[in-house]
């Protein structure tokens, strides 16, 4: 049954609309010129994953996400810090991408984890070698035998491309098992996630006339609806954030809609009438750009105050360099200064005595810092 997207109350959502493309609009062409706009986007990348899982109803300290990134762990990574990051991952690929890239096949096959099956024959291994099905006869194995085997082993090879590619820091989609191959304990094998993805690819297509926040509203509200993907349900914002991104109206940022539907109350965004959700998504888009708005503020007054500090400083003085990394994390550590300021960890305790900056975990080991 296809999505009914006629009779929408527009004399209700014209004004949510127009406020929200408002502050979207003054979001975006404050960071068109902004000295904190790599910064801010990096730290939006880290907070919107945050807020993807707690609207799961999990918790993942930012603490541990932002260690968790720069493989610095203190723990053992859980389930949900493994998933944040994965959100994390995939915000940051879909900003690097052209802005047309994700909501087009291609990008939502890579970004769904849907790229194809891994083939036998030809699959590229870590150093770039192919490995080939041989049909080998001795030992009493015959030919299917020994496909299986290759298929095994080429498995094995991709397993290990992706895991040198996350350890090397290299952009990789968040993995997805293939449809043919899902445990049912885990997934629904009746749940046809390729006819709800046609259902809502069809609401994009029938909504390309509307005013664009407006048509990102009904697009979070029918992935909602639809409920397209079953272990997915935070790939919906980050498409539609493209979106937003692809019209130009959010063209120098990808919007933090998770961050935005947080400070939406649950009864609104799951309310039974139709319109009262659309309602609190398009004041989650609103929120959005609020919040990002006081972030961006706060982080240009940030930056200010910590390069008055540079004054008569020695032009081989590292604070600069550490200025851009506190700007660009919401917590630094000293064993993430050492990395990316090649200093010793002693030298990384002064530079952050010198800066000024705010302790934040409380804790006498495993410390971050962080601007006030």
């Amino acid at each position: 049954m296809a999505y009914a997207i006629r009779e929408l109350p527009l004399e209700t959502l014209f004004g949510p609309v127009a406020r929200a493309t408002a502050a979207l609009a003054r979001l975006d062409e404050r960071l068109a010129r902004s000295p904190v706009r790599d910064g801010f986007v990096e730290r939006q990348h880290f907070a919107d994953a945050g807020a993807a899982v707690w609207l799961a109803g999990e918790l993942v300290h930012l603490e541990d996400l932002v260690l968790h990134d720069a493989h610095m762990d203190i723990r053992t990574p859980t389930h949900e810090l493994t998933r944040a990051h994965a959100v994390l991952r995939t915000r940051r690929r879909i900003f690097a991408e052209k802005p047309d890239w994700a909501l087009s096949r291609d990008g939502f096959l890579a970004l769904a984890g849907r790229g194809g099956a891994t083939p036998a024959s030809g699959q590229k291994t870590r150093d770039g070698e192919g490995t080939e099905t041989i049909a080998v006869e001795a030992d009493g194995r015959d030919d299917a035998e020994d496909d299986l085997l290759a298929e095994e082993f080429a498995e094995i090879d991709a397993v290990l491309a992706r895991s040198s590619k996350i350890l090397g820091g290299g952009a990789v989609p968040a993995k997805m098992a293939r449809p043919d191959d899902r445990p049912d304990l885990i997934y629904d094998l009746d749940w046809n996630e390729e006819e709800r993805l046609a259902e809502w690819q069809d609401v994009i297509v029938r909504t390309g006339d509307l005013p664009v926040v407006l048509r990102a509203a009904i697009l979070l509200e029918a992935w909602q609806n639809i409920e397209v993907l079953q272990h997915g349900a935070w790939l919906g914002p980050l498409l539609v954030a493209a979106l937003l991104r692809q019209a130009g109206l959010a063209a120098n940022h990808l919007a933090s809609l998770h961050l935005g539907a947080k400070n939406i109350p649950r009864e609104r965004r799951r309310a039974r009438n139709r319109s009262e959700r659309l309602l609190a998504s398009l004041d989650g888009i609103h929120e959005a750009a609020l919040a990002g708005l006081k972030e961006h503020d706060r982080l240009v007054l940030a930056k200010s105050q910590m390069e008055r500090k540079l004054r008569d400083r020695r032009a081989s003085s590292k604070l600069p360099d550490l200025i851009e990394l506190v700007l660009s994390r919401p917590l630094v550590s000293a064993g993430m200064i050492q990395e990316r300021l090649k200093v010793t960890k002693q030298g990384a305790l002064n530079l952050v005595g010198e800066l000024g900056l705010r302790e934040m975990t409380g804790r006498g080991r495993w410390r971050a810092w962080g601007i006030v």
